[in-house]
């Protein structure tokens, strides 16, 4: 696999289900540049690799991740942040096709948060704890809080947490819509990995397409949303998955999905 692997492991937890783990436990997972690069790579690579249904991201160690590496960061320019191209590496992340559930234990900030962010389900433990406090160090999000937390939880909810910089734990998140359910203290991996080997079950071109859609929509106005679902919708009636589903419930047997 691209990237280090001492910095971030590659794992099959079911058929179709890969897991990637952050794996810089001494530093509580800080994105780190390399770290960041390793990530873009293995996304890349899942990405182009059909065997893969979906994707499960974690940490290991205390947390899920606290944070960029202020390490890296605190004697910096402006010119010299800028040639980090750090949105390149977030690109290759929120623009992966495959289904991603983020499994959070620990802190998830700053960065962490950004990345936990990035996903389309996020299972929290109940030691979870989520938040953006750049702005107790004198700056501000960078990898797409200030748009992303404000769509996901709306103007009230987001503001206080970017302004203040204080998290907010797993119930709160989950209350807010920050996260998509909260599990048992050890348990979000698990949980995780239990989801995306279901959604590893379904159809891969309408997994895809319903992902696609659904983010396309979220920037769009309504009627352009529904165009693009009613397109997407018809397009999938020339699949072999889409005679295979229905055959399979008329006939009362489990279908087989082979991604055609």
């Amino acid at each position: 696999m691209a990237g280090s692997p001492e910095i971030l492991l590659r794992e099959s937890a079911s058929e179709g289900v890969a897991v990637l783990r952050l794996n810089r436990p001494e530093a509580r997972n800080a994105l780190s540049l390399p770290l960041r690069h390793a990530l873009a790579a293995a996304f890349s690579e899942l990405d182009r690799d059909d065997a893969v249904r979906c994707v499960v991201l974690a940490g290991n160690g205390p947390c899920f991740a606290a944070g960029a590496d202020l390490r890296e960061m605190a004697d910096l320019g402006p010119a010299e942040v800028q040639r980090m191209n750090v949105l390149e590496t977030w690109r290759a992340i929120s623009g992966s096709r495959k289904p991603l559930i983020a499994a959070v234990h620990g802190a998830a900030l700053g960065g962490g948060c950004e990345l936990a962010m990035h996903a389309d389900i996020i299972v929290a433990d109940e030691t979870a704890s989520f938040g953006q406090p750049e702005v107790q160090v004198g700056i501000m999000p960078g990898g797409g809080a200030t748009q992303r937390l404000m769509r996901a939880v709306g103007k009230f909810r987001a503001m206080p947490m970017l302004l203040t910089g204080l998290p907010v734990d797993a119930r709160q998140a989950l209350a807010m819509g920050l996260a998509s359910e909260v599990v048992p203290e050890g348990q979000a991996l698990a949980r995780a990995c239990e989801l995306a080997a279901q959604i590893a079950r379904r159809p891969p071109v309408a997994i895809r397409l319903i992902k696609e859609v659904a983010l396309a929509g979220a920037d769009a106005p309504l009627a352009t949303g529904l165009m693009l679902e009613r397109r997407a919708f018809e397009s999938l009636f020339d699949t072999a998955d889409q005679k295979e589903g229905m055959h399979a419930f008329l006939e009362r047997r489990k279908p087989t999905f082979q991604g055609k």
